[in-house]
């Protein structure tokens, strides 16, 4: 499970079939897995469907509970309001 939760930390959110083919655990391990990790409020799992070549896709969605991952660097700091300006008749 510790391999599950430090993939997520460093990847972001990812399926749980990416889960399976990055970390070398067969994807019944990594459901289980993961359904361990969300009872223990370490992950959040949603039902994802997704369409591969007209094929439909069933998996589970995984991201790290309460993660806020760091801003990219480069941003531009968040812009001041606009300055109001007078109306004169």
């Amino acid at each position: 499970m510790q391999a599950i939760l430090d993939y997520l930390k460093n990847t972001g959110e990812q399926l749980d079939s990416e889960i399976a083919a990055a970390t070398g655990l067969t994807l019944a391990n990594v459901r289980h897995g993961v359904t361990d990790l969300q009872a223990k409020g370490a992950i959040m799992v949603c039902k994802s469907i997704r369409y591969k070549d007209g094929k439909e896709i069933n998996g589970l969605l995984c991201r790290v509970s309460g993660y806020i991952p760091p801003a990219a660097p480069g941003r531009k700091p968040k812009s001041a309001a606009p300055a109001k300006t007078a109306i004169h008749e």
